[in-house]
């Protein structure tokens, strides 16, 4: 896995070991940095379900003010500190353990990324709603090509659908 654009591009990014984390595949990410296009500059961007980092750490490296990377698993909390330590840009994330839905009510952002695990379709309903109070104006949220998501959640309505065959990001403006 690797950074694919910005100040770290082609920079390497350690993976957790097994199959518990589902990694957002390089070229999905490609995808989804590329419709951002510098919408993502100054921001201050949140990946919900951080996992290794990846999504929010590329985000930084495009220009993001700051990003907020929240995973509840110890494994990918230890991944994700030696990711963003090895780039050297700790202090321009803040890293938070627990659960999304538990932690997205106190929080601040302009973009958010919601990438539950697969078979948690549930996190879905319960985390887009609620970004309401956190400010921000575009959540994206990856799935499966086979489940087809609200169109809307709160005050977020769905705008867009990208499909890269299993995977798919849908987008949601604030209304």
């Amino acid at each position: 896995m690797r950074v694919i654009g910005g100040r770290f591009r082609r920079r390497t990014l350690k993976s957790v070991p097994g199959m518990d984390v589902r990694p957002t595949p390089d070229r999905m990410r490609e995808t989804l940095f590329n419709i951002l296009g510098t919408r993502v500059e100054d921001s201050i961007f949140l990946d919900a379900y951080a996992g290794t980092g990846a999504v929010g750490i590329e985000a930084l490296s495009r220009g993001a003010k700051s990003a907020i990377l929240i995973e509840r698993r110890a494994d990918a909390l230890a991944v994700l500190r030696g990711n963003l330590r090895t780039l050297g840009i700790g202090d321009e994330a803040r890293v938070l353990r627990g659960t999304a839905l538990d932690l997205l009510p106190d929080l601040r952002c302009d973009i958010a990324f919601i990438d539950p695990p697969y078979e948690m379709t549930k996190e879905y309903r319960d985390s887009l709603p609620g970004l309401d109070a956190s400010g921000c104006q575009l959540a994206i949220a990856q799935h499966l090509s086979k489940l087809t998501l609200e169109d809307v959640y709160g005050p977020f309505r769905k705008t867009r659908i990208v499909k890269q065959g299993d995977n798919s990001l849908s987008f949601f403006e604030r209304a």
